[in-house]
């Protein structure tokens, strides 16, 4: 099976590079759809699923494989390889931020810019470092959706979104939520609240771009200031977007934002 059958690779626009959208949890390539196109006359933009969300071919889900985020990293690099990409500009969203720059300590050459949008290199408070929760907190979520996947999802999708004075917004993250196979969505997610990332920033040489959201309950903007202070060179840029998904609801914005930074 090939890298773009397998996570649904989708290209268009036009130039010499490229620009490659990485998704989320529990969302798909679709969740791009306001930011992509505006880079279509520039660049190829690459959107592709992550393996075992949306149109991604789901058996080739392997849980030893994505048992960590190595796997979806890996993953990242075959694709790059495939389409023959090098000096890409990655825009990745929460946990595939840290995906990214796990394929460029494996693959530097493949990436002339990494734009993380929310990042969290992790999510549980360690003695200073400041996660945004718990141990506990973690594990009565991960318990919660082991325990009951639909109505996680209905509770905490507009929470993650924000922005509760457009509670369509929140209802698109659930729905995109509980579309994710049962099984899948909670591997992944205690894959992606258990993870912990944080001695891999310091060996990032990739020209790095941090969009910090405002009031963002899953990637709080101590979490992205830390980042900021561990990547050399880095660019940190508070959003005045809300929330943890600023593609969906302040995609103007994010697009302004990288059009400086590229």
């Amino acid at each position: 099976m090939t890298a773009r059958t397998r996570n649904n690779v989708q290209i268009q626009g036009s130039g010499e590079r490229a620009m490659i959208f990485a998704h989320g949890y529990g969302c798909d390539q679709n969740m791009w759809r306001h930011v992509a196109p505006a880079f279509q006359d520039t660049f190829r933009t690459v959107l592709f699923d992550q393996v075992g969300a949306g149109g991604s071919d789901l058996a080739a889900y392997d849980s030893d494989k994505y048992a960590s985020l190595e796997g979806y990293a890996g993953d990242l690099v075959e694709l790059c390889r495939e389409l023959e990409l090098r000096d890409a500009v990655f825009v990745g969203h929460s946990v595939s931020a840290m995906i990214g720059v796990l394929a460029s300590l494996k693959a530097p050459e493949l990436f002339a810019k990494l734009i993380l949008v929310g990042p969290s290199p992790r999510y549980i408070d360690d003695g200073e470092y400041v996660g945004g929760f718990s141990a506990d907190q973690i594990n009565e979520l991960l318990d919660f959706l082991g325990e009951n996947h639909m109505g996680w999802s209905a509770a905490i999708a507009p929470s993650i979104m924000g922005n509760a004075d457009r509670p369509e917004l929140g209802q698109e993250l659930t729905e995109s939520f509980c579309r994710m196979d049962p099984n899948i969505a909670r591997q992944f997610a205690r894959v992606t609240f258990t993870s912990d990332n944080r001695t891999d920033l310091a060996k990032v040489k990739t020209p790095t771009v941090i969009l910090q959201c405002s009031d963002d309950i899953i990637a709080p903007t101590a979490v992205g200031e830390y980042i900021h202070r561990s990547i050399a060179g880095s660019v940190f840029v508070q959003l005045a977007a809300a929330g943890h998904c600023p593609n969906l609801s302040a995609p103007r914005e994010v697009i302004d934002t990288i059009r400086i930074h590229i």
